[in-house]
């Protein structure tokens, strides 16, 4: 055999040896999760050392619990094999996977025995919105752009229950995070606003928003709960672990950190409705961030 012969066959075999271990997939020693960025990035950390310390016992794994800078970055890192198992919102997972295909979400959260929730529209109790019609002309805060309760949600609510168009009929303000949202609304700085229902209950119960101070004036529609997603090049013993990881899991302080009664079964078609709703927002998936 030739050198060249004995080198091209060589790169085959390299080549076939790369597409097997593919086929295969990846099982590394660490697994990356990330939750979504929408509290305090310390906060979110904290409060998720239970799920580090279950995870590590139930998978055998060494966990790192990783909190972007915000949503664009989460879903990018996503895209780019940065991390393995991530808690998107359900918006966020659609943009996700419309840059990674491959991405499989496999568990949502049940709440109130349902796996869905609401995007609630606050304003403060002070001010000079007293109901939606008031919005028109004023800021309205909104949350993270890829938002779904604090942003793709409350923005089609006010379009079709109150006509309210944001391209033209009020000024929308993007705070970054739900909680950002509920204290600009609570000290005045923006009249009104919109957050996730289940964040803003948990931010009264922690006294850290004066139910005093807002005043509820809208309520969305049911919303496909946030769905836990993990990357498709991992191993199918790996999957099937993480998958029963939470299905399974029963431990009351860690699906406290998530706001959720339990997870049961997802798949991606659970979130089409988002993507109709982004269509009739007239929303190009391909260029939010």
């Amino acid at each position: 055999m030739s050198r060249r012969s004995f080198l091209s066959a060589g790169v085959v075999l390299m080549c076939m040896m790369a597409n097997q271990a593919y086929a295969q997939g990846r099982d590394p020693s660490t697994l990356r999760v990330a939750l979504l960025p929408d509290e305090n990035a310390a906060t979110l950390i904290q409060n998720a050392q239970p799920l580090k310390a279950y995870l590590e016992r139930t998978l055998n794994k060494k966990i790192e619990i990783i909190v972007t800078t915000d949503y664009s970055s989460m879903i990018e890192a996503m895209r780019f094999g940065r991390i393995e198992v991530a808690y998107f919102g359900p918006f966020s997972y659609v943009l996700a996977k419309s840059r990674a295909p491959a991405i499989e979400p496999f568990a949502v959260g049940v709440e109130r025995g349902a796996p869905t929730y609401n995007s609630v529209l606050i304003a403060n109790a002070a001010g000079d919105v007293k109901a939606l019609a008031d919005i028109k002309g004023k800021p309205f805060a909104f949350g993270d752009q890829a938002s779904t309760s604090s942003h793709l949600a409350p923005r089609a609510y006010l379009l079709k229950t109150a006509q309210l168009d944001g391209e033209k009929d009020y000024k929308p303000v993007f705070l970054g995070t739900h909680d950002a949202v509920a204290r600009a609304v609570q000290a005045g700085q923006v009249p009104a606003g919109a957050l996730s229902k289940p964040i803003l209950d948990s931010l009264i119960e922690k006294k850290i928003i004066d139910p005093s101070k807002i005043v509820q004036i809208g309520l969305s529609d049911p919303i496909p709960n946030y769905p836990i997603v993990m990357q498709g090049n991992l191993t199918p013993a790996l999957k099937e672990s993480v998958r029963g990881a939470f299905l399974d899991m029963k431990d009351k302080e860690v699906l406290k950190s998530f706001r959720v009664e339990g997870f049961v079964a997802t798949d991606d078609k659970s979130y089409d409705v988002l993507r109709d709703t982004a269509t009739v927002l007239k929303l190009d998936l391909g260029k939010m961030k």
